[in-house]
């Protein structure tokens, strides 16, 4: 059983919300324990290379979408220890017999490594790696934690709302619904720029639009049309109220009857007391409730929402759904997760590997090697950093030099348009959603021969 006491620390916030002067802060302890048993130990400095990649895609996955460097970037940039944040870790007890060289360190530390990665949008496969950290060994361990909170998450949602684009077409529209669903405050707005880097055409979250200088979008809820109705007489003045102030707006017709509600505003229609531009069934059959609004209101946008996925949305393509437009939530912004990992491959030059039983890493700094046929992705070679290969595609690029970051960040539509180019790059058979056949990544023969050099001398 464990006990929480209230040790008093300065730092201590019962609200738990997230500044960015906290980013530092939030780590796993083994984190700084491990800086801290680094510098007891006299190689905090030495250079080390960390590299961020996936085991295994999730179950169901031909492939991913790298996602969420330029927060990563940001975090790097900005990543400090204060004065406060010092005196609450000191004020734990936990670190009573580390030297106090540890704490000048944090004191005066900033991070100064380089960073290799991809470019947003860049579809990859298991054991490629999606960044690598070139840093002092306590700066390179730190940070760790978030790199993985921030790169995983933006890599789930962005691979999924590329699946969706996929699978609805280039014509239909699709809006970002998560932000109720999604697992923080935080996470619902990178989960909002992933879906609008990946294919997404809006977002209902409306601080994540104006921060992304995109307009939200939605329509309305149950409650309004509940609330207008028993105050103000009936549905069809619930409709004509909102509508009278939000005229470009979608329309909630299912709160009673869908069939009623559609029919009467059909009829509005046709006698030009409205122009209505949308509507929105959020459940029952939405095959044949649409093919009948779609009778009724022939020249009006249908929008359909309620846990929908792109398994639904390819059966009710299949079945002729006469659906315009999707509003996408809960099983956007949660799902299998992307299990990234973070491991060291070089400590001061030595190639180092992890050996153990379905957990096996390669060693050294990688590069990842691609080649293609025409606009078509034809083969992946994981190599050693300083191979050559000069008919294939480097993809791993510096990003950042000595803590700097080299480059502005990219819009949401150069993202946008790379991770469109990047999945129609991709076959039949890893783009599809039964039974995917992943890209089989070749390992270089180099690649290959350090690893047995390393095994053999561990």
């Amino acid at each position: 059983m464990t006990t929480f006491i209230d040790v008093g620390y300065g730092y201590q916030n019962p609200e738990l919300n997230l500044s960015q002067e906290d980013y530092s802060m939030l780590t796993d302890l083994y984190q700084l324990t491990m800086a801290a048993c680094y510098t007891g130990e006299g190689i905090e400095q030495k250079r080390a290379s960390f590299e961020l990649f996936v085991r295994h895609l999730p179950n169901g996955f031909g492939y991913l979408i790298a996602m969420g460097f330029a927060q990563a970037l940001e975090y790097l940039a900005k990543f400090r220890f204060n004065s406060a944040q010092i005196a609450a870790l000191q004020e734990t007890g936990i670190f009573t017999h580390v030297p106090e060289r540890f704490w000048s360190l944090l004191a005066e530390g900033a991070f100064t490594g380089d960073v290799w990665a991809l470019p947003e949008g860049t579809a990859v496969f298991a054991n490629e790696p999606f960044l690598r950290v070139e840093a002092p060994l306590w700066q390179a361990q730190l940070v760790e934690t978030y790199l993985l909170n921030t790169i995983n998450y933006q890599t789930l949602i962005a691979t999924k709302a590329a699946r969706l684009r996929d699978i609805a077409g280039e014509k239909v529209t699709l809006l970002e619904f998560g932000t109720r669903r999604a697992f923080s405050p935080q996470a619902s707005l990178w989960a909002a720029r992933a879906a609008l880097a990946s294919g997404l055409d809006a977002t209902s979250n409306v601080l994540a639009a104006i921060q992304l200088d995109q307009k939200p979008s939605g329509t309305m809820a149950h409650a309004l049309v509940m609330a207008l109705s028993a105050l103000e007489g009936s549905e069809e003045q619930a409709f004509t109220a909102f509508h009278q102030y939000f005229p470009g707006a979608p329309l909630l017709i299912d709160t009673y009857d869908t069939v009623a509600a559609a029919q009467k505003l059909a009829l509005k229609v046709k006698t030009g007391e409205m122009k209505l531009t949308g509507v929105r069934l959020d459940s029952g059959d939405l095959v044949s409730l649409s093919k009948t609004v779609r009778a009724l209101l022939p020249e009006v946008s249908i929008f359909a929402s309620g846990d929908l996925d792109e398994w639904e949305i390819q059966r009710l393509k299949t079945e002729g759904a006469e659906i315009d437009g999707y509003g996408l939530g809960t099983k956007l912004v949660t799902g299998s997760p992307v299990n990234g990992v973070y491991k060291l491959v070089d400590v001061d030059g030595i190639p180092v590997m992890k050996m153990s039983s379905g957990k096996f890493t390669y060693p050294g700094r990688k590069q990842i090697f691609r080649s293609f046929t025409g606009s078509k992705l034809q083969a992946d070679k994981l190599g050693l950093s300083y191979e050559n290969n000069s008919d294939k595609k480097p993809l791993l690029q510096l990003v950042m030099k000595e803590g700097k970051q080299l480059q502005k960040p990219e819009s949401l539509t150069t993202v946008r348009q790379r991770t469109e180019f990047s999945v129609a790059s991709l076959s039949e058979e890893i783009r599809r959603l039964k039974n995917p056949i992943s890209l089989k990544v070749e390992i270089s023969q180099m690649l290959l021969n350090l690893t047995e050099e390393t095994k053999e001398k561990h």
